[in-house]
């Protein structure tokens, strides 16, 4: 007998199947019909969810960034944190939560995935400049941060984060990359107006 499941559940585990099969294989190597067979579904209910395998990948992204926005949001409320210490827990929240997501980011990519790395890209800056500007006002309000431009200045170093930490950008060595790190934060210092050394001691913990 068939099992009628509620819309969001088929949903979300189309979504999960394809993400580990994307994961394992490869986007341009897992096809459609692996999904189908992975969750025992029919071709029909696959396109009633989704129109093509693209669009899966498209809802996979947007799905992880909803879920980083919720953690950050949660962390942003947190009165318990100093905003220098909200700002480097909303990047560490980000981090791959489970083996799949981990296995998953390199799918990004791929040269073929060119537009969803883009893609991604940009829906990052744009969710969570906002989230972390409150928080630089929050900061500002607290005498830690001095910028005119709370907002823009987010987006400047996120924007700058995001390319030079991106494996689909530059081929840092693990050395390499963590050589970056500290130079990164002192920049965040700067931009933000906060006091030198403020940032730089998280150094280790992104790493």
């Amino acid at each position: 007998m068939r099992i009628i499941k509620e819309h969001e559940v088929r949903k979300n585990e189309i979504l999960d199947a394809a993400e580990r099969l994307f994961a394992a294989k490869g986007f341009e190597k897992a096809t459609v019909n692996d999904i189908l067979v992975s969750i025992n579904i029919a071709k029909g209910t696959f396109y009633y969810y989704f129109e093509s395998k693209e669009k899966v990948l498209d809802e996979i992204i947007k799905r992880r960034i909803d879920a980083g926005v919720e953690r950050a949001l949660a962390v942003a409320s947190d009165p318990n944190l100093s905003p220098i210490h909200k700002i480097i827990a909303v990047i560490m929240a980000q981090k791959p939560q489970n083996q799949t997501e981990k296995e998953f980011n390199p799918v990004l990519h791929e040269p073929s995935n060119v537009l969803f790395h883009h893609k991604v890209f940009t829906d990052l800056v744009k969710s969570f400049s906002p989230i972390l500007s409150d928080i630089v006002k929050e900061g500002i309000n607290q005498g830690i941060f001095s910028t005119s431009f709370p907002l823009e200045s987010m987006e400047i170093l996120l924007i700058s984060g995001l390319a030079i930490f991106d494996d689909a950008y530059f081929d840092w060595s693990t050395e390499e990359q963590a050589a970056r790190i500290p130079a990164f934060l002192c920049a965040m210092e700067r931009i933000l107006g906060a006091k030198e050394g403020s940032f730089l001691e998280f150094a280790k913990v992104l790493e």
